[in-house]
């Protein structure tokens, strides 16, 4: 195996793994579900790889495998919700006032970013979908819509809502600090075994297309 076809490897691993770490650490609500979500969603990754048609495109590729995987591991969670509220079960939303910043834009300082995502953990999941890939992870409205199987009308109004609903819970932690600081958690080191799972599969499955 070529140094360079190794690198290639880890470089991918390091830079989608903390971010699909993040976002089914956010979605799915415990840490350790979130680890096996992204080790599943790169695994899944690797071996559907002959799958992408646009590299442009595959950063909202991994996210819709992602987003399969953390419904998945929300289904067998003993910590999964017992019901998720719709649209309709949700109070209307107030207006942000033009020229306002957004929520994600206020807290810029590394140390409350724990803070930014307590408060998008608090967001009904289907808004906090949304806020995730939107704001969080920039991908456009359309390969939000994709990744969701949303239409982007759809998308357009969960954004609102959802950004609706942080600006008053960090207006709320800004003024009268009533959210705890609490360190958001960060993925452990891939173990032996893991590693030399997805190497493997990126061998057989990338590594080839790549020559």
């Amino acid at each position: 195996m070529l140094a360079g076809e190794t690198d290639a490897f880890e470089r991918f691993v390091d830079h989608f793994r903390s971010k699909v770490f993040h976002y089914s650490w956010l979605m799915c609500g415990r840490p350790e579900d979130a680890e096996e979500v992204a080790q599943d969603t790169l695994l899944k990754v690797f071996e559907n790889f002959a799958q992408l048609r646009d590299p442009a495109r595959v950063r909202a590729w991994v996210f819709r495998i992602a987003r399969n995987a953390c419904l998945m591991q929300r289904r067998k969670s003993i910590f999964a919700p017992a019901h998720e509220l719709s649209l309709d079960e949700l109070a209307p939303s107030a207006e942000i006032p033009t020229g306002e910043p957004q929520p994600e834009a206020i807290l810029l300082d590394s140390e409350l970013r724990a803070v930014l995502d307590r408060v998008i953990a608090e967001l009904p999941p289907v808004y906090r979908a949304v806020v995730l890939l939107r704001d969080l992870e920039e991908l456009s409205t359309e390969d939000t819509a994709q990744i969701l199987d949303l239409g982007t009308d759809v998308v357009k109004t969960r954004l609102h809502r959802g950004r609706v609903a942080m600006r008053q819970k960090l207006d709320c932690y800004l003024h009268n600090h009533c959210l705890e600081d609490q360190p958001s958690p960060n993925p452990a080191p891939l173990s032996e075994r893991e590693r030399a799972e997805l190497l493997s599969i990126w061998r057989s499955a990338v590594a080839p297309r790549a020559r």
